[in-house]
């Protein structure tokens, strides 16, 4: 059990771009990720390294959670991951850069797909967070 929103960190700063313009929608995750993530979780999409200042993109609801091989991916769920990317050869370099190991095929990986939570304007709001009714 959590007791608020978890992280869903992304470490390039490349991505700041693709994420706020929702070309970005999914990430895959080298392993089963099942446990940490599930649909329906509330997360903050934030980007940074590991013990450095993080910049919180926005907050996101997990729309699905699929473990999977590497070789079973689709065309869709590489190009959600990084827009750039068509191949799974691609996909495959990238995650052995990030995860710093080899990478194959038989990888199991988890696909997270999430949907960005578009809040209201804060001089929109009136006591209690509602909006104003004119």
């Amino acid at each position: 059990m959590y007791g608020g929103p978890l992280v869903l960190n992304f470490f390039s700063p490349a991505f700041i771009d693709q994420l706020k313009r929702g070309r970005k929608t999914a990430t895959i995750r080298l392993g089963d990720k099942s446990r940490k993530y599930w649909p329906g979780m509330l997360v903050w999409v934030t980007v940074g390294y590991k013990h450095s200042p993080r910049e919180k993109i926005f907050s996101a609801v997990i729309d699905s959670v699929e473990v999977k091989r590497l070789r079973e991916l689709s065309p869709r769920d590489i190009e959600h991951d990084n827009p750039e990317f068509r191949r799974l050869e691609e996909t495959m370099e990238f995650l052995r850069q990030i995860y710093r190991r080899e990478v194959t095929p038989d990888d199991i990986c988890t696909v997270v797909r999430f949907s960005q939570i578009v809040e209201p304007p804060q001089a929109q709001l009136g006591n209690g967070g509602t909006p104003h009714r004119n």
